[in-house]
Parts: structure tokens; sequence; C-alpha cells
């Protein structure tokens, strides 16, 4: 019987039935549905030599497009088609150079002071008034780019308009290189590794059996007496969904604060943390936290802490945090004794009182008389920061600010005292002996610049292309999962990594956003182009150019529908439309996307994508249109289903299509039904593909493998395998094998190649895995429920 545990979106508080139960009536998500048990699965998994067909039509791409409005189709035949002929296929044509753009619908949004101050949300005692954006550059910034107006640091009015500039021009000097990362097998600074988010490291000599010991579940004690190939471990939150991140001799992991590595938040203090280790050895190096969010779940779910991954080049690190914010951080911290950060600093939290326990009233009633009370001293020392000698007290607003200014943790500094609400709060400016504290570079806030409202939680691993830094801002709906409170915010947004200038926006999702949006964007050079794709909330992915855009604004080069039109979307997961968490992933020129839901939407049908990314418009497999009279027109799309057959609605496959095949089931045994192993279901993992080869494992717990081509527009299947877990994590292609995680906390380990068709080896980390395994530097790296682990060859 599977282990049922609350998804990353879900409220973890809730550890009995009612706690259950509130979380869904609070948050509108229903727990998920009870998996099916191991009795009711085949005993032998499916497989498949042959080419096994989807059930769903494919149509083979051409190269005709004509725009019309926001919707681009073949032909003006398919804009009006009588009923008793099928839409004429495009005729064979050469594509053009530069096929014109679809038009946004929405207007970038800009990060001026009055949107900042029109935000709706309310935020945290421990950040500042104003959002970070300017602040000191980088000290070594990375290359500019080789056309100057093409540079993100540029006016975006003075930009060259993309669709004017041959695609040559906007290619870049990187300072990470797919090819070159991949091949080399050393760090893996990114999720995915590079912006193609293909997870499939050249690594070797990694070990294939392993042991990771036994901890004491009251103390914590490690029995190493059977570790075996464990090089160390780490201690990470009490729920971590992070990946590891390995770039120049550090760990990077996100997670919540239940490790509590830093003395002045205690364990059950709620943050969200992104943690640093030494590669070496596994030593914490340093800590950023995120506090929660004042508005509660709807924005900042309790317990999810940084759920995305961290981009890192050189001495720079980039992150999405949980209070809907873009940071750049100094990837030493101030171990380096330098305070590479911003022109005005933040304060940070260092203890609090309440002011109704009796340290708060005799705290308060010390500074009342210029003095520090032995409470105040003894949460200050709780903290770390130790009185020493004498403390010079001010009243800065009479009965509710105050400074102390003295020696504090053996550092001379002032520490600030603020009366808020029912607590006294102490505070502090991170600075140079701040060890254990991460160095802020800069802060773009997106919930008051962009008026972005995340759903749950803001999560993201950002990517970039030169100076060029892709986001996705996790815009969504409220807690009612009907109302969508900002559909004018932007969904995908280009900066400038070096200063956090916003340089475009996109809002093209609109009101048509499903549930939430966390995927990732990727990007990459195809046909000649540097494309920036977003999965969005609404099911579709998004193309832009990857360049720095004109007056604000990205030009959209593609989009494709996710779903087949006559999918419904319904609350809870109980319908067939989905949206797309994963990632999409870029192999050989193709892009590989598969679609899904929030975890605690629980189990249902999924879809696979291999797209041609070289075509232009809306390049769905079909089109959405109104049968009126002897014509058919085009609809707009809708965001609960596009195609409504009792309305009159017809879905018709496009002569523009860019999928190359479609895998949504197959029936291996040929017994004329789909069985449960014959199916794709929801996703949240991406893909990995290796010499042809591709692997993805989807949340009902089957390990997919197929043929990257396909076939004659057909998916091919080489075999499913059923790990009898659910799977939240994506495949490791290395060192000629497959690892893959599961809730149970295992990690199966496969034979890379389509006859391998049975793992070799499952081995338990000791609690769930709900990321994915990393290869680095001779390393496997494996961050579980609660602790990150570096294995190898001993």
């Amino acid at each position: 019987m599977r282990k049922q545990e609350f998804s990353a979106w879900t409220c973890i508080a809730g550890a009995c039935l009612m706690g259950s139960i509130t979380a869904a009536f609070v948050s509108g998500c229903k727990p998920p549905t009870a998996a099916r048990p191991a009795a009711e699965r085949t005993s032998a998994n499916a497989t498949a030599s042959d080419a096994a067909v989807s059930t769903a039509s494919n149509t083979t791409a051409s190269n005709t497009t004509v725009t019309t409005g926001n919707v681009t189709t073949a032909s003006a035949a398919a804009v009006e088609t009588p009923l008793a002929d099928a839409p004429a296929p495009a005729p064979e044509a050469p594509a053009p150079e530069a096929p014109a753009p679809m038009k946004t619908d929405v207007a970038a949004t800009t990060t001026d002071d009055k949107a900042a101050a029109e935000s709706p949300v309310e935020t945290a005692p421990a950040e500042s008034a104003d959002a970070k954006v300017a602040m000191k550059p980088a000290e070594e910034p990375a290359a500019p780019s080789p056309a100057a107006t093409e540079s993100p640091a540029a006016d975006t009015s003075e930009t060259e308009t993309a669709a004017e500039a041959p695609a040559t021009e906007t290619l870049v000097s990187e300072a990470v290189e797919p090819e070159k990362v991949m091949e080399a097998g050393g760090d893996w600074p990114q999720w995915g590794g590079t912006r193609l988010r293909n997870n499939t490291p050249n690594v070797s000599g990694l070990p294939l059996e392993w042991n990771i010991g036994k901890f004491d579940r009251r103390t914590g004690e490690w029995d190493k007496s059977k570790v075996l190939n464990v090089a160390w471990y780490s201690n990470l939150g009490s729920q971590t969904y992070g990946n590891p991140v390995v770039a120049d001799g550090r760990i990077f992991v996100g997670t919540n604060n239940g490790a509590g590595h830093l003395k002045r938040y205690d364990p059950q203090v709620d943050l969200g943390c992104l943690l640093a280790f030494d590669e070496t050895n596994g030593d914490f190096l340093w800590q950023h936290s995120s506090e929660k969010l004042i508005t509660g779940r709807v924005h900042d779910w309790p317990l999810q802490g940084i759920c995305c991954s961290p981009l890192v080049e050189g001495d720079r690190l980039w992150f999405v945090t949980s209070r809907g914010e873009v940071r750049c951080l100094d990837t030493a911290g101030f171990k380096d004794d330098e305070d590479d950060g911003m022109v005005d600093p933040e304060p940070a939290r260092v203890a609090d009182l309440m002011l109704a326990s009796d340290p708060g009233k005799a705290a308060m009633g010390g500074l009342a008389k210029g003095e520090v009370a032995e409470a105040l001293a003894t949460a200050l020392d709780t903290a770390g920061e130790t009185v020493s000698g004498d403390v010079k007290v001010e009243a800065v607003t009479e009965g509710s600010k105050w400074t102390l200014t003295g020696n504090f943790g053996g550092v001379d500094r002032t520490l600030t005292i603020n009366k808020e609400g029912p607590r006294l709060s102490v505070y502090k400016e991170l600075g140079i002996h701040d060890k254990n504290d991460a160095d802020v570079i800069w802060v773009f806030n997106m919930m008051k610049s962009l008026n972005v409202s995340q759903h749950n939680m803001c999560s993201c691993s950002v990517t970039s292309y030169g100076d060029l830094l892709f986001v996705n801002t996790s815009n969504g709906l409220d807690e009612s999962h009907i109302n969508l409170p900002s559909p004018d915010a932007p969904t995908f947004i280009c900066m400038d990594k070096n200063t956090g200038k916003l340089l475009w926006s996109d809002a093209s999702p609109g009101k048509n956003i499903l549930h939430g949006q966390w995927s990732s964007p990727t990007v990459a050079v195809l046909g000649g182009v540097p494309q920036a794709i977003f999965a969005g909330g609404d099911g579709w992915i998004y193309s832009f150019k990857a360049d720095s855009g004109n007056a604000g604004k990205g030009e959209l080069l593609w989009k494709f529908d996710g779903n087949p039109k006559d999918t419904e979307w319904k609350l809870g997961g109980e319908g067939t439309r989905n949206n797309i968490i994963a990632t999409p992933t870029v192999y050989e020129g193709r892009v590989y996307v598969a679609v899904g839901q929030d975890p605690e939407h629980g189990e249902g049908q999924g879809h696979l994508w291999c797209i041609d990314p070289t075509m232009r418009g809306d390049i769905s497999p079909q089109l959405a249109m109104k049968v009126e009279g002897d014509k058919r027109v085009p609809i707009e799309h809708k965001r609960i289903q596009a195609v409504e057959a009792e309305e009159g609605e017809i879905a018709v496959d496009n002569p523009n299509s860019g999928a190359i095949w479609h895998y949504a089931m197959y029936d291996a045994n040929a017994d004329g039904e789909i069985d449960f192993e014959e199916e794709m279901h929801r996703t949240i993992g991406s893909i990995a593909i290796k010499d042809d080869v591709l692997y993805v494992a989807d949340f009902s717990g089957l390990v997919h493998c197929l043929d990257a081509n396909g076939k004659d527009g057909q998916p091919v299947v080489h075999f499913t395998y059923d790990m009898l877990a659910q799977s939240w994590g994506s495949p490791l292609i290395a060192d000629g094998h497959v690892f893959i995680g599961d809730e149970d906390g295992d990690v199966a380990i496969f034979e890379f190649g389509p006859e391998n068709n049975e793992p070799i080896e499952e081995i338990n980390m000791g609690s769930s895995v709900y990321s994915t395994p990393v290869a680095a530097n001779g390393r496997i790296y494996i961050s579980t429920k609660d602790k990150l682990f570096a294995i190898e060859k001993q």
C-alpha cells in the first residue's frame, strides 16, 4: 500500500484526518486520492518491443502560417471551412526566414512606485518598506552580449526590434555554455544542469550500491556501522522539495527551517530557507532566510520552504523566494569578509518577545528606563547576540522604537527594537561579521512591483541567457480556487541579471490560469533563434525570443496547447484538463514536456509531447472552432474547456501543428484494453534524454521509457515500470544508468537502455525523496525529506 503524504502545496499541519479536511476546506484543494493497491496492478510491468501508438491523433508539422489576430492558422480555409470538408493541409513550402510573430494581448507591466503602492499584499515586519532593485553591481559582471543593441543594461526603448534583428545578432557569450557543462561532468549549477534542463551529466565512477545507515528518531544520532559509499550527510529542514545545485565547491538546497542552522531562528519558526554547504565535507556555510508572508497560506503555505533550485554563475546566485521575490546573492556569503550587498540593507530579525508575557513586560520596563533588562539580554543571548559591556539605549519613537548600541555577540553594532502589534521585535543589519547569513546583492519583489498574487507559494528555478534572467512569476488563483486576483499581472518576465532591472514581461495566460504557475523556464537556440520557453498555468507552452525585448514587451514566437481541446478543468483534480508544473526539456532541437497537476489533486490522465520549436504562431495539434452554418470560425481559448460540443464547437486538426508525436496511452499486450501500466499519467517531473532514449516518471509511480524520435508521427514506447509509489522528481541519466526517486524513499537504479526494463537495485534513503538525484564531480547528491546525502565510491 503506497504511503500517502500531503504535497508541497498542501497543509502540512494536517497530520490527522481533521487537519486534512480543514486544509482542503481552506485551500480549496483536496487531499491526494488513495493510490491503487499493488495487488490491483498487474504483476508484470508492461513492455513493448515495437512502436506503440497513442490513441490521440498527431499531425505532422507544416511550415506555412497566416496570423489572424492572436490565433495563427495555416490558411483562410481553416477559418471558414465547409462542414463537409476537413481542413486542407498546408501546402509544402519552405518556412519563411522571419515569420510574423503573434501579438501579445497584455501590455507589459513596469516596476514603478505606483504599482508597489497599490499592491494588496502586506509583508512581514522583517522586510524593509521598499523593494530593493537598483543595487551595487557585481564586482566582475558577466561578459556583455556582442550586439550592443541587445545589452540588457541598455534602455529598452533603444533596443532593436526583435523581428528586425538577424538571429545571429542575438547570440551571446555565456558564462555557462550547456554543452560544455554537460560534457565536463563537473559542477551542476542549476536545475537540470543547464538552461536546456536535460539531467544527463557526463559523470563517471558513480556507485550503484550504498547504505545510509540508521538515524535515531529522537536524538538524530547516526549509526554508521553499516554505512556504505556515503561521503557525508547534512541536515535539511523538516520538508524538502528543492533539488541540489553544485557549483564552485558548494551545494545549495532549498528547504524550510526545521534544521535550525541559525541561532536567531528557533527550528519551530517557519521560514523558507536556501542553505549552502561545503561540497567536500557537507559543513553548513550559510543560510538565506525568508520569513512567512502575513497573508498566510493563500500566498505562502506553511512549512513548504524554498521549493525551487537556484542558478549559479561564478560568484553569483539567483533564486526565487517563498515571498515572491527574485534575489541575487554572493555565493560565498560573508565568509569572504566582504559585503557585496545592497546600498540600503534589509533589517534581519534577531529575537521576538511577546508583550503580554513576563519577559516582554520586563523588557519594556527596562527600555522605559534606558536599560537592557535581563529578559531582553537572555533573548539576545539565545539568538547568538550575547551582550558584552555597556549598552546605550536610545528612544527613537517614545514607547515604540529604540536603538541599542554596544557589543553583541562579539561585534560592535547597533540593534533596533520595534513594538509591533503583540510583539517586541529586535533587528540588526547583516554584515561581514554575520558569517552564517547570506550576502544579498539585489532584490526584486514581484508581488509589490508587478502586483503578482501567487497561489500557495512562489516557486521557479530561474535560468539565464547571457545577461538575461528568465522567471515564471507564479501568478495564480486565490483561496477560492475560482477567482484570479491579478489577471493582468505578468506570468513570464525577463530581467537584467546583474542589476535586477525588469526588461520585459508577458501575461499571456491571463484569465485562463487554472490553478497556480510553478513551472520553470528553459532557454535554447532553436533554428538559429534563441528561445525562452515557459509553461503557463493555462496548460499552454509559450516560446519568446530570448532577447531584451522591445518597449517592455517580449516577442512571442509560438504557443502550444498541452491538452486535447475537449478536456475539462474541474476543481480538486476531478477533470481531465491539466496545467504544467514540469520544466520543458530541449534535446536535439526539439522540446519535450508533459502535463500534470498539483500533487494533492491526485492521479489522472497525462500527456507527453514532442514539439517542433521552429514553427511559428499557434502550433497546437488542434484548433477550436465554432460551427456557424456551413462554416467553422476560430474561437478564443476558454479556461474550463476549449471545445464544448453542446455549444456547436469542434476541434479540427491544425495544419500548422508543431506536434511531432504525442504519448497518452498504448496497448502493449494488444488485448484491446488500456491497463494501468499502459497509460501516461499526470506528472510534475521533467524528462531526461540521452542517445535518443527518453525517461520520465509520472505521479502514479510509472517510469516510462520511449524513443525520443518516435516513428511516423507516433510515440515508440520501450517499456513502463511501476515503482509502486508516487514519484515527484525527474530521472538522472549518468554513467550508463538511470536513477529515479519516489515518495517511499526508494531510489530505483536502471541500466541505461531500452531493453533494461527492470531496476538492478532499489535503495531506501530513510525518508521520502521528493527531489531529483544530481550527479556532479564523481558524486550523486540526493536530498530526502530532511537530509542531504553525498554518495560516492569509498
